[in-house]
């Protein structure tokens, strides 16, 4: 039988990001020792399924711009081997391409492959660095990793945060319906016991 002192655990299991566990009610007379607490516990599993959803938005929100970030980095990093491989062809044929110079302007341009010894790299906040195209692939392959891994762990986290929630849900409804039948018996002793055994089912 458990002791009243072990009611209630506070959980300090979490998942590899530090997101926590929610509490397990299996018995919720082990949980709740008597009516007085079921508001208070309502409450709390209230709050922490508002946490939950909160954390649940701002990953949803961090994964799709991973998933818009992913693609482009793709692009970038093909683009840098690709010039690397016509420089190391030694091929004497201009790389004839259109150049961006706005969202909806572009320049026509030719590009000796013999030349191309650096790319200029965005690298956010309107900064731009010139990298050798050796140092370019490596640190976009990184980027790519790094982005790839980062929205794994997202998809991972939703899928935990999704289980959290619902695992919250079914504790907030045992927690109710078991307050809802300590309600009906203190009802039905306050009439008196003999009435109460006297009636079937």
């Amino acid at each position: 039988m458990a002791d009243s002192k072990s009611k209630g655990p506070v959980t300090t299991q979490t998942n590899p990001r530090g997101i926590p566990v929610a509490p397990f009610v299996d018995d919720v007379s082990e949980y709740v020792s008597n009516r007085a607490e079921v508001e208070q516990t309502l409450r709390r599993f209230q709050e922490m399924i508002s946490k939950y959803q909160y954390m649940e938005v701002n990953t949803q929100r961090r994964g799709q711009g991973l998933r818009d970030k992913i693609p482009d980095i793709k692009k970038t990093l093909e683009m840098v081997q690709f010039l690397k491989l016509r420089k190391d062809a030694n091929t004497e044929t201009d790389l004839e391409t259109n150049f961006e110079l706005n969202d909806t302007l572009y320049a026509r341009a030719s590009i000796s492959p013999a030349d191309t010894e650096e790319v200029y790299l965005w690298l956010g906040a309107n900064v731009m660095l010139a990298y050798p195209l050796d140092e370019a692939s490596s640190m976009l392959q990184e980027k790519l990793s790094a982005a790839e891994s980062s929205l794994s762990n997202c998809e991972e986290d939703l899928e935990f945060l999704r289980e959290q929630i619902t695992t919250l849900e079914v504790a907030t409804a045992r927690v109710y319906n078991w307050d809802v039948v300590q309600r009906r018996k203190e009802k039905a002793e306050g009439k008196g016991d003999d009435e109460e055994k006297s009636r079937p089912g």
